[in-house]
């Protein structure tokens, strides 16, 4: 389930720059100004989109290092869990076993 919320919210985050991108880069194609001009309008816009992107995608990488950390402390108390239920199963067999062993075998 956090994979599919952190996926969601990356997809997310890239398409909204990609569409703030092409919108800016788009709206300077189109205004009147000297090529000069455009050429770094555009390269100004794609700087501020990469750094977007960068912060976009550390917000994203530490999200999914939460949930790793999260499955790992989970698995681990799962496996406690499962040592646990074991342990008490010998436990209880054994005591099963001695109970109904005949005389001569508690000798």
């Amino acid at each position: 389930m956090a994979d599919n919320k952190g996926s969601s919210a990356f997809e997310i985050t890239l398409s909204f720059l990609l569409g703030t991108a092409a919108g800016f880069i788009l709206g300077i194609l189109f205004a009147p100004a000297s090529g000069e001009e455009t050429r770094q309008k555009i390269q100004e816009a794609a700087v501020k989109t990469g750094a977007k992107a960068k912060e976009g995608y550390e917000k994203v990488a530490l999200e999914a290092e939460k949930g790793v950390k999260v499955v790992k402390e989970k698995t681990l108390e799962g496996i406690d869990a499962i040592k646990d239920f074991v342990e008490r199963k010998k436990e209880e067999l054994a005591r099963k076993s001695k109970e109904t062993a005949t005389p001569e075998e508690k000798s």
